[in-house]
């Protein structure tokens, strides 16, 4: 295969899945799609196992928490080819009140304890991992810390009024 860049990336995830690879961007030159999580692993497993792409090595895998939107947690996973050096990220949106997706520690052992700190901020339940508990948080928290769902700070404050300030 010639030089793989994000165009020749993108064609080869569209004719592979067609309308599963969706809303494709290149911020800051990093190729992002999205997909669904009935597909994430399917789609994962493509990308790792392909001969011609080979993104063997799972960077990251982190979530956005949106309150606004009605599916309101993104899952955000950075794949990277050694061989290309060539990066590309993937998003999949659920559901706030019910967040799960299936575990990617069936591809990356490494993804254990990023799935576990993403459980750990966000909440979310990544179905079929071997030991989804916390690790940085303590254990008998009942909130997830980086959702964006309690004010930041106590409106009752009245050191932190405008007018002390001069506004």
């Amino acid at each position: 295969m010639s030089k793989l860049d994000n165009k020749t990336l993108l064609v080869r995830l569209q004719d592979r899945f067609g309308d599963l690879i969706k809303n494709e961007t290149e911020p800051y030159g990093l190729l992002t799609v999205e997909t669904d999580r009935e597909h994430i692993i399917e789609v994962l497993e493509f990308l790792k196992k392909d001969e011609d792409l080979q993104f063997i090595y799972l960077t990251d895998i982190t979530a956005v928490h949106y309150p606004e939107q009605e599916v309101s947690i993104a899952v955000v996973y950075h794949l990277h080819s050694f061989v290309h050096n060539v990066r590309v990220r993937l998003k999949v949106y659920i559901d706030g009140q019910r967040p799960e997706i299936p575990s990617a520690t069936l591809l990356w052992k490494g993804a254990d304890w990023m799935e576990r700190e993403t459980y750990d901020f966000f909440g979310i339940q990544f179905q079929g991992h071997p030991n989804l508990q916390r690790i940085l948080n303590v254990d008998d928290m009942d909130v997830f810390p980086m959702r964006k769902e309690y004010p930041l700070e106590d409106p009752n404050r009245v050191d932190k009024k405008d007018y002390f300030f001069g506004r």
